[in-house]
């Protein structure tokens, strides 16, 4: 089961909040009883009372189409605003500003405000009809809406902040990336560009000298390869060079990864007597390690060390028994591990957490 991200988590918030604030529909319910021991018939207070309820519910919904971002649920509004008219009836002033909040994210900010002051005048000058003007009923609609249609207001605009906000990482994130390759690829541009060129114009030199002195042709096509070769071991360096990762600044970026996702971690490392080659074989490691606790776990702790050449990443929240390593994850870094002379073991421990440890060549 994928561990709840932080966004997430405030998503919860945003409905679990709204759905406090629609709660407030149900003081309709008081109304009901008190018009019940008023002399109104039972059978009518107990569907008076399901339609109150049946409103909240259809409000709840509403919420989360809007903060799934889904289309305006005009059925549910229609049957909504029905309800609310045939219990105006009494009237039951509670449930109007559910509605208005159920229709609150997708109508415009003008609409809900004449929709808000026809609702409350409605009631207003209906009870002053029946009982007289009573100011408190006034001053009750006036702040329920404001709590129930506004609070939902406020936290559907907290949630578009909080999404747009979370967008903008991962757009971060991805710019970043597409830097980095926009930056190897004119690397390689400049590299090769030049390379290409020059042996080009050789062997059209070459070419040209065939026929007419054949050794000289030959010195030219020599050079030519030896041009080749160099350019070969270049586009190398600029490959290794742009696959090297730097240990320290994974080590910064997995920690910071995981206390985000809410995943205490701890570094100890002694990386600085490492070869280059050792210092990205481990960076691998340590980030594909990371994003198995993130995907197969529910650590809440998570231990990173580094010592002579010894990593061992463990974390708790273990899920499930453990399998073979799949060939394009750990398993891909095993045979790597291999290749550089070390081992890599991965398994669960008799204390229930899971222990990644490489062992590779100081």
């Amino acid at each position: 089961m994928r561990k709840a991200s932080k966004l997430d988590k405030v998503r919860w918030l945003i409905l679990y909040s709204s759905d406090f604030a629609l709660l407030l529909g149900l003081l309709g319910v008081i109304d009901l009883y008190y018009h019940w021991l008023a002399g109104v018939p039972a059978s009518l207070v107990v569907v008076a009372v399901a339609l109150v309820v049946i409103v909240i519910v259809l409000a709840s919904r509403s919420l989360r189409i809007a903060v799934r971002g889904g289309p305006r649920p005009t059925g549910m509004l229609a049957a909504a605003g029905t309800m609310v008219l045939l219990l105006a009836a009494f009237p039951i002033l509670w449930v109007m500003p559910v509605w208005l909040a159920m229709a609150a994210p997708f109508v415009r900010r003008r609409t809900l405000l004449l929709l808000s002051l026809a609702s409350i005048t409605f009631v207003t000058v209906y009870v002053a009809l029946v009982d007289g003007f009573n100011p408190q009923v006034l001053i009750l609609q006036v702040v329920a809406t404001m709590i129930v249609a506004g609070g939902v207001l406020a936290n559907l605009w907290l949630w578009r902040i909080t999404r747009e906000a979370h967008e903008g990482e991962e757009a971060r994130a991805l710019l970043a990336v597409s830097e980095e390759r926009l930056r190897f690829a004119r690397d390689l541009n400049d590299l090769l560009g030049q390379s290409l060129t020059d042996i080009s114009a050789r062997t059209a030199d070459a070419e040209q000298a065939l026929r007419a002195d054949p050794e000289a042709a030959a010195r030219e096509m020599f050079e030519v390869r030896d041009l080749a070769r160099q350019t070969l071991r270049e586009v190398r360096l600029t490959v290794q060079s742009y696959r090297a990762l730097d240990l320290g600044e994974v080590l910064a970026s997995v920690r910071a990864v995981l206390e985000a996702a809410d995943v205490h971690c701890t570094v100890d490392a002694e990386t600085g007597e490492l070869t280059a080659e050792t210092r990205t074989l481990l960076a691998t490691v340590v980030r594909e390690g990371a994003t198995n606790v993130l995907k197969h776990s529910k650590a809440e702790h998570c231990t990173i060390t580094i010592k002579e050449g010894i990593l061992e990443m463990s974390n708790d929240g273990v899920t499930g028994p453990a399998g073979e390593h799949a060939p394009n994850g750990l398993g891909g870094l095993a045979q790597r591990v291999s290749t550089a002379g070390g081992a890599l073991s991965a398994a669960p421990t008799p204390e229930g957490a899971y222990l990644l440890r490489v062992v590779v060549p100081a």
